[in-house]
């Protein structure tokens, strides 16, 4: 096994508008993955109590909005969003392109320690 790996999009496992990023890169820490969202769709609506993920959206292609508790929220193009476990969450895109995002998991219990500088 190598001790890194680089993967593009194109070159990832999908499942359906799915980019299995975490699979690609062969990720053991976290859960990373990309998702392509046409105009009109959404992601499942979820929360992740069960699995006590925190989740970060990002917005890299495209304006998008998140729904968090049933409230719709703006997610402009190279915005973040953070959610606690217990929040339902969906993104969806309401506008007339395709939009990408990056959702990225991991539990609140890793033991993750911050450099003191970040």
């Amino acid at each position: 096994m190598s001790a890194f790996t680089i993967a593009a999009p194109h070159e990832m496992e999908k499942a359906g508008n799915w980019m299995l990023a975490r699979r690609a890169l062969d990720l053991k820490a976290f859960g990373l993955n990309l998702v392509d969202i046409p105009p009109g769709e959404r992601i499942p609506e979820h929360d992740e109590t069960g699995r006590d993920q925190e989740e970060v959206f990002l917005a890299l292609k495209g304006d998008a909005t998140i729904v968090i508790d049933g409230e719709e929220h703006h997610l402009p193009e190279g915005s973040f969003a953070r959610l606690d476990t217990h929040l339902k969450r969906t993104v969806t895109n309401d506008g007339e392109e395709t939009i990408r995002v990056l959702i990225c998991s991991a539990p609140t219990t890793s033991g993750y320690a911050p450099m003191g500088w970040a």
